[in-house]
C-alpha cells in the first residue's frame, strides 16, 4: 500500500494507456451492451471498497454512505477492526459488506515497514498464508458473525516464495472465497471475462473528484464492473479518500443519467454469476 501519490504526469500515462486498450469499434461495444446487463438498465456497476478496518471508515465513509443509502465493501485486518468492533458490529447490521484482509497484511518485503518487522511475503509458504487469512475469518465470525464472501490482496501482492520457489496464491483465494481484489489496476472487470479471483481494483485515494470521474470515463468501456479501493476517509492523501470527492462521487454515481448500478462487491458478483449463467 506504500507508494507515491500520483502526480498529473502519472496519471496522465495512466490515461494514454487505457486510451490504447479502448480500441473496439462502436458496434463491437453495442454488441457487448446488448449481450450484458446491469440493473436499472445501467451501462458499469460499480463498488466502493474500503482496505483495512480503519476508525476513519467508521467516523466518516459509513456515515457518509448512510446518508445516500449506499452500500460498501469493507476489507476487515483484525488488528484495526479491534479498536472499533461496535462500530464494525452496527455496519454490518446496516448492510454494509465486509471481506477478508488478512491478520498480518503481509506484503512484499521490499517495503521498509514489512522489513523491519523481519518478514515478507517472500518468506513465507501458501500454508502459512492460508492460516494467517483462516484466523481472519475466525475473527470475523466469532466477533460479527460474518462469513465473508470477498477478500483483498494486500498490496495488491498475489504470490509468495522467491525466485524458482515463487507461488501464486490466487488459486487459495478462488478456494476459500467468491471474489479476491487487486489494487492499483489500470482497467475495469469486463463481465463476462474477469476472473473473480483476481478483481481489478482502481485507487481513489488521493484524488479529487473530477481526478475520478476523469478515470471513470476511461474505466467503463465494455460495460466494465469498476471497483474503486480507498483506506483512511478524510483530507485527500496518499492513502486517503477525500471526504468532499466521495460525497460528490456519490451524487454523481447515483445520477440515473450517468448510467452507473452502485452495489457492494459479492452484490455484483452475485449478478454477474447469474447473467453468466445465462
Amino acid at each position: 500500500m506504500h507508494t507515491m501519490k500520483l502526480s498529473s504526469n502519472i496519471m496522465t500515462a495512466i490515461f494514454m494507456t487505457l486510451s490504447f486498450v479502448n480500441i473496439g469499434s462502436a458496434s463491437e461495444k453495442e454488441q457487448v451492451h446488448h449481450q450484458f446487463s446491469y440493473p436499472n438498465n445501467a451501462r458499469n456497476a460499480i463498488s466502493l471498497s474500503f482496505d483495512d478496518a480503519r476508525e476513519s471508515q467508521i467516523d466518516v465513509a459509513i456515515p457518509l454512505l448512510n446518508k445516500y443509502g449506499v452500500k460498501g465493501t469493507f476489507y476487515v485486518n483484525p488488528q484495526f477492526a479491534m479498536t472499533r468492533l461496535e462500530g464494525w458490529k452496527k455496519a454490518v447490521k446496516q448492510g454494509h459488506e465486509l471481506g477478508n484482509h488478512t491478520s498480518s497484511h503481509l506484503c512484499s518485503g521490499n517495503f521498509e515497514w514489512l522489513r523491519k518487522q523481519g518478514l515478507g511475503l517472500e518468506q513465507v509458504d501458501l500454508a502459512w498464508l492460508r492460516k494467517d487469512i483462516e484466523s481472519t475469518t475466525q475473527f470475523m465470525q466469532a466477533q460479527f458473525d460474518v462469513s465473508p464472501a470477498s477478500f483483498a490482496y494486500p498490496c495488491g501482492n498475489t504470490f509468495v516464495g522467491r525466485g524458482k520457489e515463487v507461488r501464486s496464491y490466487v488459486p487459495l483465494i478462488a478456494e476459500m472465497f467468491k471474489t479476491g481484489r487487486t489494487w492499483l489496476d489500470e482497467t475495469g472487470n469486463n463481465p463476462t471475462y474477469t476472473d473473480f479471483a483476481q478483481l481489478a481494483g482502481n485507487r481513489m485515494d488521493g484524488m479529487t473528484f473530477e481526478e475520478i470521474k476523469d478515470l471513470l470515463a476511461l474505466l467503463r468501456e465494455d460495460n466494465k464492473w469498476i471497483i474503486l479501493a480507498g483506506h483512511e476517509v478524510g483530507e485527500k492523501g496518499m492513502y486517503s479518500v477525500d471526504k468532499e470527492a466521495l460525497e460528490a462521487l456519490i451524487v454523481y454515481l447515483q445520477d440515473p443519467k450517468n448510467g452507473f448500478w452502485l452495489a457492494t462487491v459479492t452484490e455484483v458478483a452475485n449478478h454477474i454469476e447469474a447473467q453468466r449463467a445465462k
